[in-house]
């Protein structure tokens, strides 16, 4: 899986320790959920938890995703170019990934 991490800082740098504080608390999440597996709960207290995680996950990709539109595709546009090109396409190929998840 390729990608165009040339940049020296990510986009994301500023606001690192909320995303890693976020993604502790899906990881308590997911350990919660394998606990009521393990204990049998009902199924659809299981998919609750399910569904909240999903939507916890999908709140740091569009986090993320927009910090990426904002700072790496942003700048490359703006130097133009083929870098430009290339990071549109890469936005582009994230947000079809996203979309289909």
């Amino acid at each position: 899986m390729g990608s165009m991490s040339d940049h020296v800082h990510p986009g994301y740098l500023q606001r690192k320790d909320d995303y890693l504080k976020r993604m502790r608390r899906i990881e308590g999440q997911v350990r919660g959920i394998s606990r009521m597996v393990d204990d049998e709960k009902y199924c659809i207290d299981i998919l609750t938890q399910v569904s909240a995680v999903t939507k916890a996950l999908q709140a740091v990709a569009l986090g993320l995703l927009d910090e990426h539109m904002a700072h790496c595709v942003l700048d490359a546009a703006q130097a133009g170019g083929p870098e430009a090109e290339a990071k549109l396409r890469e936005a582009s190929e994230a947000i079809a990934r996203l979309v289909r998840s």
